[in-house]
């Protein structure tokens, strides 16, 4: 199975210790891909229209050939910090743009990963829960897992045990 995980968070810390667990379990037999964002020049989207869901961005930066990946793959593991209680403009940006392949988006595998400061009870979860909702719903995509966790310090999710052994075995879990 091909897996492109888009890394929402630009810093070393807690969402790239869950993404690691997550390839350590998920490694055996698949294709993975990580995208950072934060590494790339995606231009925000215009809603300009002359992608018309299938032609891909008219700009002139990674827009295409990281939408390209993310298009390609048969699962989708969005991973990202909680910023304002919603997800970070590095995995919104990667979203927006997948608007101008909006049409090979449909019908993939997804799986969200939340890293929070709040209790993973806050409303800031759910708040993010649905956004996600409303575009696995629009694109008929079929979300694996929905899992928020709390830490505060950048190495607090490291020591989760528990966590660190529920990532690996979400990625163990997945078809091969």
């Amino acid at each position: 199975m091909k897996i492109a995980i888009i890394n929402g968070s630009a810093r070393k810390g807690n969402t790239l210790t869950a993404i690691n667990s997550f390839i350590k379990g998920a490694s055996e037999g698949n294709e993975i891909e990580v995208i950072n964002p934060d590494k790339l020049n995606i231009a925000p989207c215009k809603g300009c229209g002359a992608c018309q869901c299938h032609k891909g961005c008219v700009d002139k930066d990674d827009t295409n050939p990281t939408i390209d990946k993310v298009a390609a793959a048969d699962m989708i593991l969005f991973a990202t910090p909680v910023y304002w209680w919603g997800i970070t403009a590095q995995i919104k940006q990667v979203i927006d743009k997948c608007y101008c392949r909006g049409m090979q988006m449909k019908e993939k595998k997804v799986g969200i990963i939340v890293i929070g400061g709040a209790p993973a009870g806050d409303k800031q979860y759910d708040l993010i829960k649905s956004q996600f909702d409303c575009i696995a719903d629009y694109l008929a995509w079929d979300v694996l897992f929905y899992k928020p966790y709390s830490a505060n310090g950048k190495d607090e999710l490291a020591k989760d045990i528990e966590a660190m052994k529920e990532f690996e075995m979400l990625g163990k879990a997945l078809e091969k």
